[in-house]
């Protein structure tokens, strides 16, 4: 059997959790578990995040699996409604969509929902990219609450830059100040703004990367945030190649030897996950010691260097990212980030549970 594996730990997947039920303080919890849990597993994610108080997906399926789950909590649809369509799937499985385009108010102005349903109204504040003008919100606000199939209104808005120094007051001040005199519940932190500015917490929070074990900062390590790895991805030497000076190794023999080396083929490759523009010195762990890779990822295939691993031969474990190895400095090095490499776990990889 080929010696790739992912290892996910629903208790570190627990503990973020409790992380950001701290930092929520009076806030209500959704956990979002969109993209197969950031790529850990909608099943396990169920079960690690029991005590929130709701979940976030963004499509009807990953919604209709949670229910077939037992999830009794509510759900939010954070991409809201595809088609009119959707709003008796709604009713059904008594989710909450996320309003953010006319459109919606329409379906649910021309089809009313067989129940009037709990609904999030968001708003653009300068993400561009979802959301209802602001300077439309006394309009638009009162439409939505003179809607037959709208039980209850919560506002919502979304930050372009939680996670850089220039924060969220841009955005954060226009939404309260136009918003405040509603006197409706919101909801705007995700986990940067979560973990970084308490005035952003409302009364429901979206943590999401950080529930995962990942920070969101460049400059700050999900360590310091009191955060655990949830997903370990592992494999092992299957080959050793010796260098002379001069020779190269892999795909466009992007790395030469400087002098005579030995070089370790790993079993994981970019059709696993890992990311192909990931270029020599990206960090692994040979046999639980921090080393390199070298040259290009291949499909099925990576190389690393054993210049200070005398020891390591056919076996030899390898940590790609995970426990000792944080995902957020592979993705540094490899010019992306966390999210993207924990989503992109492949279907061919195996997956375990630890503790």
């Amino acid at each position: 059997m080929r010696p790739i594996q992912a290892q996910i730990s629903i208790d570190a997947m627990a503990h973020n959790l409790r992380v950001a039920r701290a930092l929520a303080a009076d806030a209500r919890v959704f956990a979002v578990v969109k993209a197969n849990a950031y790529g850990h597993g909608l099943s396990r994610a169920r079960r690690a995040f029991a005590a929130a108080d709701g979940f976030a997906v963004l499509t009807l399926e990953e919604a209709a699996n949670l229910r077939q789950m037992g999830v009794d909590q509510p759900i939010l649809l954070l991409e809201g409604l595809f088609g009119a369509d959707e709003i008796a799937a709604c009713v059904e499985l008594d989710l909450w969509p996320v309003l953010h385009h006319a459109a919606h108010l329409d379906w649910l102005a021309q089809q009313p929902p067989a129940r009037p349903l709990q609904v999030f109204l968001k708003f653009d504040t300068g993400m561009h990219r979802l959301g209802l003008p602001l300077a439309e919100q006394a309009a638009l606000v009162a439409r939505t609450r003179s809607l037959p199939g709208v039980a209850g209104v919560t506002l919502m808005t979304h930050f372009a830059q939680a996670d850089e120094a220039v924060g969220v007051d841009w955005q954060l001040q226009p939404f309260l100040r136009e918003l405040a005199g509603y006197g409706l519940p919101w909801s705007s932190a995700n986990s940067a703004a979560l973990l970084r500015f308490p005035e952003t917490r409302g009364d429901w929070v979206r943590p999401g990367l950080m529930l995962y074990g990942a920070s969101p900062f460049p400059e700050v390590s999900a360590a310091e945030l009191g955060l655990r790895p949830a997903m370990t991805l592992q494999s092992e030497i299957i080959a050793v190649q010796a260098l002379q000076a001069g020779e190269g190794v892999g795909y466009g023999q992007l790395f030469r030897a400087e002098r005579a080396m030995r070089v370790g083929v790993v079993a994981c490759g970019y059709a696993d996950g890992y990311p192909r523009h990931a270029l020599t010195g990206t960090p692994v762990l040979v046999d639980g010691r921090i080393g390199r890779t070298l040259g290009r990822v291949s499909m099925d295939m990576l190389c690393v260097d054993l210049g200070d691993f005398p020891e390591a031969g056919l076996g030899t474990p390898v940590t790609l990212w995970g426990e000792g190895l944080p995902v957020d400095a592979v993705a540094a090095a490899a010019g992306t980030t966390s999210y993207e490499l924990l989503c992109a776990l492949a279907a061919r990889v195996p997956v375990a549970e630890r503790d």
